[in-house]
């Protein structure tokens, strides 16, 4: 085996942990960082809230981009150098996203980040799996990943939080550089200058793919976040970047076809249990991403500050780190099939969805809250590292990094699709809900009219003058009605997210009994 860590490190295995994680929180804190201060940034640049989700989508592209590319330069570059320059390399492009002053060389920044923390987290989970047993190599590193990745969003955001509320918000940033220099120091005293490792020569990497896949990355996620700004295929900018997205996707697929060693393999397409690993990770990324909902509750309708966010954030975080190891050791032990976990997986998102569906009302309490986030959590715990192994399991090990690789691309498009079908659902239903309660809201409506007066006699007994009371009654019952509406339309989308969970459910049980048949009859 390489000797990637000096002696004195590498015979302390207890520690490794720890500092591999350390080093992994430091580049996938990049992440959470600017995701937690977008709010900041909005009013820093001027840019409107698509731009900066646009920033956090070119993250993702250049970890998408760089990732096949990353386990080809891992075998010609020593690893401490490689993750030397990586580290140097993130403390300054964070730098720099704290002094510019222009949104486009910011996306640029963002893109080239993004191919940091590729560099780093892929390299770092490629050690985990190194001074794993051979039996948890495929349980415990995803599962690390995973819960780093949520980990820290709502660890550095109960650290922002006390930053933005006591001074400027870009002071976040010098906590990151900070953990950033850390990491590097650490990389330098505990991994070796040579290990040994013969160089594999970079020779025919396909550059040219790379470049139509970043094309087409961006340019599908300019379609989908924008999209909705400019009313789809309306403007010429939405049918210039999907045609561009259409005709790159076209051009990348051609190379792959026709290159000796292309970027990923296509064989994988050739498998229907890989297809059906796909489908359920879509279908899960989709359906879990309406917990932004609860948070945009918390947010909009409750007004809590950015520190109870993430304390409840704390909750959900439990429900993954727990139930994570529980499905992790089950899997190991081989006591539960991969199927089993799923259903019961689903099953506890089904419940939370009919939960939050049944509790929405505009004055939810913390405590309220607590058992739905938690219940997300678990769910999340039970689901994805059997989803994970289930789908790379599904393609023989002759194709590499390519079941990974492609599992990016749907986690990508997933988040993407999700981004925008929740934005215009909350939209369809927040006018659906408004039209009908413009039909009751008249003077001959006496619900209506009695909230009207009650409100405009309100402030009659605050001094105002009758005209301004009157506007003012009008002005809060369009208040109450648009919360109505919101409320509404979070439940409405609750409901039809349980309908699409219920349909996932009956799929798999009719998989696990006919898998139990099959084997029955054998």
């Amino acid at each position: 085996m390489p000797n990637y860590l000096r002696s004195w490190v590498a015979n302390r295995k207890q520690g490794l942990p720890v500092l591999f994680f350390i080093i992994l929180l430091s580049a996938i804190s990049q992440f959470a960082t600017f995701a937690l201060s977008q709010n900041f940034v909005i009013s820093s640049f001027g840019a409107q809230p698509e731009d900066i989700s646009f920033a956090l989508q070119m993250a993702y592209v250049g970890i998408l981009v760089t990732l096949p590319i990353h386990f080809r330069l891992i075998r010609y570059f020593e690893l401490r150098n490689y993750l030397v320059v990586a580290i140097t390399l993130g403390i300054l492009l964070s730098i720099v996203c704290i002094n510019t002053s222009d949104l486009l060389l910011f996306f640029v920044f963002r893109l080239l980040q993004g191919m940091v923390v590729c560099t780093i987290s892929a390299s770092i989970l490629m050690m985990f799996s190194i001074y794993l047993k051979a039996e948890h190599k495929q349980v415990v590193a995803p599962s690390i990943f995973y819960g780093t990745i949520l980990s820290s969003g709502v660890l550095i955001g109960l650290v922002f939080a006390n930053v933005s509320l006591n001074t400027d918000w870009k002071e976040v940033y010098q906590y990151l550089i900070a953990l950033q220099v850390f990491s590097l120091l650490l990389v330098v005293v505990i991994f070796n200058p040579k290990s040994g490792v013969k160089p594999y020569p970079l020779y025919q990497i396909d550059w040219i793919a790379a470049v139509f896949f970043l094309t087409a990355a961006i340019s599908l996620a300019y379609t989908f976040i924008y999209g909705s700004k400019y009313y789809w295929f309306t403007d010429s900018r939405i049918q210039l970047s999907f045609c561009l997205t259409v005709f790159m996707i076209l051009l990348y697929i051609s190379r792959l076809t026709t290159q000796k060693r292309p970027l990923i393999s296509l064989q994988v397409f050739r498998y229907r249990k890989f297809w059906a690993g796909l489908l359920l990770l879509a279908l899960y990324y989709g359906i879990k991403e309406s917990i932004n909902l609860i948070f945009g509750y918390t947010t909009a309708i409750l007004q809590w500050n950015a520190t109870q966010m993430m304390t409840l954030g704390l909750f959900n975080i439990a429900g993954v780190l727990i139930f994570i190891v529980i499905a992790g050791k089950l899997i190991i032990d081989k006591k539960v099939t991969i199927p089993v976990l799923l259903v019961a997986g689903f099953t506890v998102l089904l419940t939370y969805h009919v939960w939050m569906y049944q509790i929405f009302t505009p004055d939810l309490s913390f405590q309220d809250l607590i058992v739905p986030v938690f219940l997300q959590g678990a769910a999340s715990g039970l689901i994805f590292v059997p989803i994970m192994l289930f789908t790379l399991s599904s393609v023989p090990p002759s194709t590499g990094m390519t079941g990974l690789i492609v599992a990016a691309y749907v986690r990508f498009i997933s988040l993407l699709n999700v981004s925008a079908g929740f934005y215009n659902l909350q939209l369809y239903y927040n006018q659906f809900f408004k039209e009908r309660f413009l039909t009751h809201v008249t003077l001959l409506d006496n619900p209506a009219a009695e909230r009207l007066a009650g409100y405009k006699q309100v402030f009659l007994a605050k001094g105002m003058s009758s005209g301004q009371a009157e506007s003012l009654a009008q002005l809060n019952l369009s208040k109450v009605l648009s919360i109505q509406s919101q409320l509404l339309s979070n439940r409405a989308i609750f409901l039809l997210m349980s309908y699409l969970m219920v349909v996932i459910l009956v799929v798999l049980v009719m998989l696990v009994m006919n898998a139990r048949l099959g084997r029955k009859k054998a």
